[in-house]
């Protein structure tokens, strides 16, 4: 059993690792954890702004900087997010890959990742209520609507009580 697990960080982390191990048993199987980052790659090269660069300046040296620049905001944030997991499936001796992935559409990334992966299952968190007009725009919703394998939603803390905007 090859299960991907995507998270924005609402996921309850106990709960979740030992459904994952439920779920991969005694089998050789694997957990994938994963979260989707929006890199601000215009804001990091504004970071840059006050150094002064010369006209015999590299511009390959300079996408190289960025680059290196934003592939350290995907991991620093990304690690945030599945690190409590990764640490709860541990404690239950599953390791786990993590997929830190870079994108502007969750959903289609988490849809991509799981091919990629071969999964058997995703299990991702669902923050709005899955019956309102609203939900139909929902990441979660969007994947399951768009999946041709089996997903859990399992509920986190809903965008009204965190007061956070996801997309």
């Amino acid at each position: 059993m090859r299960v991907l697990v995507a998270t924005t960080g609402v996921l309850p982390p106990t709960a979740v690792a030992e459904f994952c191990d439920l779920l991969v048993g005694n089998e050789l199987g694997s957990i994938t954890v994963m979260t989707v980052i929006q890199v601000p790659r215009t804001f990091l090269a504004t970071l840059d702004d006050e150094e002064r660069r010369s006209l015999l300046d590299d511009d390959s040296r300079r996408n190289e900087q960025a680059e290196v620049k934003a592939a350290r905001y995907l991991e620093e944030r990304g690690r945030r997010i599945v690190d409590p997991l990764i640490s709860a499936l541990a404690a239950k001796s599953r390791t786990a890959s993590i997929r830190l992935v870079e994108g502007d559409d969750p959903a289609e990334a988490i849809i991509t990742t799981a091919q990629d992966i071969s999964a058997d299952t995703i299990v991702m968190g669902a923050t709005r209520r899955l019956f309102t007009e609203q939900a139909w725009k929902s990441v979660s919703v969007r994947v399951m609507d768009r999946c041709q394998i089996p997903l859990l939603l399992v509920p986190g803390s809903r965008i009204e009580d965190t007061g956070e905007i996801y997309p």
